[in-house]
């Protein structure tokens, strides 16, 4: 099995953590494990973002066409825009993962992946106009 089917297996896994419950409570050992195996320090990362409630959902209204959009340095305020399972806007998306082939994804993707699974995103509501306008800003 490929590394990238692999990762998609994992996390497609994964179910949401029920109402009021730690975000990362209904993932077992196994998953963890096969998480730590595929992404090693980049999982590490990708929770950090999660538990700083750094992953954002973007809805653009009326088409319903989503984005993500998952915070960088928290100090300088970044946030990346971000495809999860074909593209980020950070640089090591670009050196890592298509330059290189050094990685499955960015802690990005992988935080924007795993928030989506567990349904810990922060969900914005954004006309299709705005959306436009950050994807053109990119």
């Amino acid at each position: 099995m490929a590394a990238h089917e692999a990762a998609n297996w994992a996390l497609a896994s994964i179910r949401p953590a029920p109402p009021g419950s730690p975000p990362f409570s209904t993932l077992t050992d196994d998953q963890i494990l096969m998480l730590h195996f595929l992404f090693n320090k980049t999982l590490d990362k990708a929770v950090r973002i999660i538990e700083q409630g750094g992953v954002y959902r973007l809805v653009a209204e009326p088409s319903r066409r989503q984005v993500f959009q998952v915070m960088g340095n928290p100090k300088e305020n970044q946030h990346y825009v971000c495809f999860p399972e074909h593209f980020c806007s950070c640089h090591a998306f670009f050196f890592d993962i298509v330059s290189r082939g050094h990685q499955i994804c960015c802690k990005h993707q992988l935080a924007a992946r795993l928030a989506a699974a567990l349904q810990v995103f922060k969900p914005i509501t954004v006309t299709d106009v705005e959306l436009t306008q950050l994807l053109l800003d990119m």
